[in-house]
């Protein structure tokens, strides 16, 4: 495969994370609007946090998260179920070469920064924390 030759090192392009936010903000209009016309889907508010495409941009994995985080593994059915229609009315909103085959995830986003907040919120981490604070005066 044929490397792009102004984009070196390991991440997306910029390219990439250009139509990746396109790709979400589309996609979180056609959910708001309630474009799709399913039953099950209208039960869900849909946070779409991100959007990440392949190098050739013919693939897109949306990363969802259901408002309140409740039933999030339906949620991705429901999407997955509905990704034709969804793929139709994103595409029909942008201008690109080829409508990218979409993908769902769940968003695990909030939930790492739980996770975070409860880390830096131990009091041996806060411990930790304040002594690297009082070495760094030290120093000074």
């Amino acid at each position: 495969m044929a490397k792009n030759r102004f984009h070196s090192g390991d991440g997306p392009s910029q390219r990439q994370l250009r139509v990746g936010e396109l790709i979400r903000r589309t996609l979180s209009d056609v959910l708001l609007r309630g474009d799709v016309h399913d039953p099950d889907l209208s039960r869900y508010s849909v946070t779409v946090g991100e959007v990440r495409t392949s190098p050739d941009l013919k693939v897109a994995t949306a990363y969802v998260a259901p408002l309140g985080g409740e039933g999030a593994e339906e949620l991705i059915k429901i999407l997955a179920r509905n990704r034709g229609e969804l793929r139709h009315l994103v595409a029909k909103e942008m201008s690109l070469k080829f409508a990218p085959d979409l993908r769902f995830r769940i968003d695990e986003t909030f939930d790492r920064l739980d996770e975070t907040r409860r880390m830096f919120a131990d009091e041996k981490v806060q411990r930790d924390i304040a002594q690297d604070d009082d070495d760094e005066d030290d120093d000074l």
